[in-house]
């Protein structure tokens, strides 16, 4: 199939899981096809799939990631101030990086709302349905919903990414309290030493809690530069102590930290903190 037919195919393949939806009308522009499709999987509840859906998609995603444009972060130039840290404003569904950050809600299987602009949907986008699936095997292992300030890891499936760190942060209705500054440090904190556990060397942040959750985008990423170099320090000095003892194999922590934001305001914030 072309590119064109694996969107076609894939949209009739869940259509015809819901009788409800036999009416929809598959439109001819290709945008409105590409929007009709992620809609669909955004709703799709994490029910069992055949492998020829799945490898499909897979397929068709990869495709889609390329034609997005696909960044490396072998060209991102570090910050000045701290050759660990770096500022990258854009789609985080484009990094290829060790891990990218997604700033989940508790129940950990996504966005269920139709094109919705959050970085829960839109991740879950790009992955493609896998991710939802396994997410949903997480939690169903788990059996309670996921805790504020906690993490957990999954494959990164169709994006460049090899895996996704899942957190929930805060939700600040009303007044910014120490404890909701306390759990978005517990969010970071947790994403890091959960690269450290898998040996991952490079993790890209979204602005966790910012969006929807309302933290207050100053506050929260002063909290988040503090949190990673509080991290990354105390990873060199561990380094140091036994450096006699590592050898250039040996997995030495996180190497690069992104901080990825994606309005104006967001990067001037984080460029006034990191000079």
């Amino acid at each position: 199939m072309t590119h064109e037919e694996q969107r076609i195919w894939l949209i009739a393949k869940l259509k015809a899981e819901v009788p409800g939806y036999s009416r929809l009308q598959v439109p001819r522009d290709e945008d409105e096809q590409r929007n009709l499709l992620r809609a669909l999987m955004n709703m799709r509840m994490p029910r069992p799939i055949s492998e020829e859906f799945l490898t499909t998609q897979d397929a068709y995603l990869r495709r889609e990631s390329i034609m997005k444009g696909i960044v490396d972060e072998l060209t991102l130039e570090p910050c000045e101030s701290d050759p660990r840290l770096y500022i990258w404003q854009g789609d985080i569904t484009r990094l290829r990086v060790d891990a990218i950050v997604n700033a989940a809600n508790s129940g950990m299987t996504g966005c269920y709302q139709p094109l919705h602009n959050c970085i829960d949907n839109c991740i879950h986008s790009a992955a493609g349905i896998r991710l939802r699936l396994e997410c949903a095997r997480i939690m169903n292992r788990q059996g309670y919903e996921e805790p504020t300030g906690r993490a957990k890891i999954t494959p990164g499936y169709c994006l460049p990414a090899k895996f996704v760190l899942h957190t929930v942060g805060p939700i600040v209705s009303g007044p910014l309290t120490d404890e909701h500054r306390e759990l978005l440090r517990s969010s970071y904190r947790s994403c890091l030493e959960l690269a450290a556990e898998n040996k991952l060397r490079s993790v890209a942040f979204c602005c966790i809690s910012t969006g929807v959750f309302m933290f207050p985008a100053q506050e929260a990423a002063k909290i988040a530069v503090d949190t990673v170099r509080s991290f990354l320090d105390e990873q060199e000095a561990r380094n140091s102590e036994i450096g006699s003892y590592l050898n250039t194999d040996t997995y030495k922590g996180i190497e690069k930290v992104i901080f990825n934001v994606f309005s104006d305001r967001d990067l001037e914030i984080y460029e006034n903190i990191l000079g």
